[in-house]
């Protein structure tokens, strides 16, 4: 082939693909005029661009400050007279006589909460607030304000607290139960006390427990957290989760994290769960707490062939049935698969704890149980800790019979104690089934020292309130003129 037809072929080639690219970027166009294809690019262009801005300015000043403070003793005093030296210089005597100065107050904790009401109800963390002896609110605007604590609930790690303010802004409460996975979500906190920060991420995963994260820590309680990938650090538990109409989907409240600071996953507690504890305690003083009464196991692939279980994947494997429970009233047994509660899924223990902290005793509950691969409907209705259906009132100690009483300074210095109470009187109750005897001297309650009967009666009120089986006090103290003595005072 002679190089003019070479040339001639190159060339017809070259013409055909300028050819190609040139009418297909016409069609291209026109495609894009249609109707129907300019919707479809608005939407993607919608899907692409978020707009945080509105859900960030509408929630800021919702979310407040909290500081916690307690008060210290001169750490002078206690180095002067924990010298070998000192009472050999000035004698025993000046040890005693050494001038006391003020407790100093020292900032112990720093976080955020979410106002709940105009008139300043505040929801936060009960770690962000535990042990403090005052709290110091200030707001976005940079008021500040002195709070009082409504109620605790160191089970969920919620705390109401209240300050006296009016026409506060409020962030409208959201349904936890609506949020889907991938859905973008704000969290507004104050981290390292850096005021109104807010920072955006997903939704991550939904009832999840973390407490295999931690092995070694111990049950933290209910677990149910919503896990996003929205960047908290110290200062932010406390704080709020919002959707991206501003509204409160969850409280923030923990983060996993080897170094102590955001490294990738943050967790928060449901609103599912927040609304039920908020409301118990503006009107209970206390979470009303409802239980089912089994012990059971995480299904898995080899309990499954184990046991031939083919008519689910997942679910929640009875071990044992507690007596008197509502789960013995409603027919459960041993080997019952649980898999559902009011027609939501309930596979795993964080669902559970979940689905339990939304109701109160008294109330009936569809439990869906898989049992000879067959699905069953059984109702039941819900008991507390004491198994009955009763409201369960904050500082009554009524059940356990007695009258409590102060100790003098002179009746503390005859026992060489620092705190006491005295057992003044034993009534019908449980005092009196443990054996305790009037004259009783009361040193501590579970390791907890006592000097009143309201410390008493948050001993108690913290052990009824735990989602343990046990609810037992255990007791040290002395009668007069006897040696220490030890009692198990059983609250079941």
């Amino acid at each position: 082939m002679n190089k003019s037809i070479i040339n001639t072929l190159v060339a017809a080639v070259l013409l055909a693909a300028s050819i190609t690219v040139v009418t297909a970027l016409p069609l291209k166009s026109q495609a894009v005029d249609t109707p129907q294809a300019t919707e479809k690019s608005e939407t993607v262009v919608k899907s692409q661009a978020v707009d945080f801005t509105s859900a960030a300015e509408s929630t800021v000043n919702g979310v407040v400050s909290i500081k916690s403070y307690a008060s210290q003793s001169s750490r002078q005093q206690y180095q002067d007279m924990n010298d070998p030296f000192f009472e050999f210089f000035f004698g025993p005597q000046a040890r005693r006589q050494q001038p006391r100065e003020e407790p100093k107050e020292r900032q112990t904790g720093l976080g955020s909460g979410v106002i709940l009401s105009a008139d300043g109800y505040i929801a936060t963390n009960n770690h962000v607030i535990d042990g403090a002896q005052r709290l110091e609110v200030t707001l976005n605007d940079n008021r500040t304000f002195d709070a009082s604590v409504v109620g605790t609930d160191p089970t969920t790690d919620i705390a109401l607290i209240k300050i006296e303010a009016d026409d506060l802004h409020v962030i409208p409460m959201g349904d936890s139960d609506n949020l889907k996975i991938g859905e973008w979500v704000l969290a507004v906190g104050n981290p390292f006390g850096l005021t109104s920060t807010v920072t955006a991420g997903i939704v991550s995963a939904k009832a999840r427990n973390i407490s295999n994260l931690t092995p070694g820590q111990g049950r933290r309680g209910i677990e149910s957290y919503i896990q996003t990938d929205a960047a908290i650090n110290p200062g932010n538990s406390g704080g709020a989760l919002v959707n991206l109409d501003g509204q409160l989907v969850g409280i923030n409240t923990a983060i996993f994290s080897q170094t102590g600071n955001y490294s990738g996953s943050s967790f928060a507690i449901p609103t599912s769960i927040v609304k039920k504890v908020v409301k118990d305690i503006k009107e209970f003083g206390t979470v009303q707490r409802a239980f089912l009464g089994v012990e059971f196991r995480e299904l898995t692939p080899a309990i499954a062939r184990e046991k031939n279980i083919t008519a689910t994947n997942a679910g929640l494997v009875v071990v044992n049935v507690q007596p008197n429970s509502a789960a013995s009233e409603a027919g459960i047994i041993a080997d019952d698969i649980i898999v559902a509660i009011d027609n939501a899924a309930t596979t795993n223990t964080a669902q559970l704890q979940e689905s339990m902290a939304r109701h109160r005793p008294g109330e009936k509950i569809v439990i869906t149980v898989v049992r000879d691969n067959k699905r069953h409907n059984l109702s039941a209705t819900l008991r507390n800790s004491r198994g009955d259906t009763g409201v369960t009132v904050v500082g009554d100690v009524s059940a356990l019979g007695c009258v409590i009483k102060p100790m003098t300074d002179d009746e503390l210095k005859s026992m060489n104690r620092q705190s006491g109470v005295k057992v003044a009187k034993v009534n019908d109750g449980k005092f009196k089934d443990a054996g305790i005897r009037d004259g009783f001297v009361i040193f501590d309650i579970n390791n907890i020292n006592v000097n009143s009967a309201d410390d008493v009666k948050q001993v108690y009120d913290s052990i009824v309130q735990s989602d343990e089986y046990d609810h037992v006090m255990f007791i040290t103290g002395r009668y007069p003129g006897g040696r220490k003595q030890y009692y198990a005072v059983d609250l079941d």
